[in-house]
């Protein structure tokens, strides 16, 4: 059975998972500041700082296309799936989720650049919503947490959904950047892992040796 945290441990925990929300809020907010601008200015942001493929120019634009999105029912969509997988993502340690997020945002924003079609734009958080999910669910296995185990196949199960916008999904669906988002989550569920040292086995049973006396010879 999986010991609960308890004392300065579950502390520590706590906290951490307290920076997490007021991280995920705090982005949130910042997209949808940036959603209404956007929608006030005809979505001319999305255009001018989204993603172009095979661009040299726009390759900068990896790390402002998350923050655009293309209409309010896509911000609506990444919403919520981003907010809890980020939680997530985050609340076992604030700093080692900006370390994912920034593998996340290159690896998706790259594979977009070299893979979507041409004389295209992407934007939307969706490429980074797709990576913390890939960490979610391997985290576990790779820090050897069975509490994390639980987490990423219930996340898994709830949202098996989303493993079909991994794919070539119709017109329109940066299918791209939520394939390669993904792969730098599960990478990053590997790099970053706990590297805690195993425990060592104790011996449960002990061989005793028995010397036997020595003989003695008659002359």
């Amino acid at each position: 059975m999986t010991e609960l945290p308890r004392g300065s441990e579950a502390e520590a925990l706590l906290a951490e998972a307290r920076k997490a929300l007021w991280v995920m809020v705090g982005f949130l907010a910042v997209i949808w500041v940036v959603q209404i601008i956007n929608w006030l200015d005809h979505y001319q942001l999305s255009y001018d700082f989204g993603v172009r493929p095979r661009e040299v120019g726009s390759l900068p634009e990896i790390f402002s296309s998350p923050f655009l999105h293309f209409s309010w029912s896509h911000i609506e969509g990444n919403s919520g799936p981003l907010f809890i997988f980020g939680f997530l993502a985050a609340y076992r340690g604030v700093k080692k989720f900006f370390a994912v997020t920034l593998l996340i945002i290159i690896a998706s924003g790259l594979g977009a650049w070299f893979t979507a079609g041409a004389h295209t734009v992407g934007a939307g958080a969706s490429g980074g919503l797709f990576g913390y999910f890939g960490y979610i669910i391997v985290r576990g296995l790779f820090d050897r947490r069975p509490i994390d185990i639980v987490i990423g196949l219930v996340m898994a199960l709830c949202f098996a959904y989303s493993f079909s916008l991994l794919i070539p999904a119709g017109e329109g669906i940066g299918w791209q950047a939520h394939l390669f988002g993904f792969i730098a989550g599960v990478l990053g569920g590997w790099i970053f892992r706990d590297r805690r040292p195993r425990k060592a086995v104790t011996p449960t049973d002990q061989t005793t040796v028995i010397t036997p006396p020595p003989t003695q010879d008659a002359s």
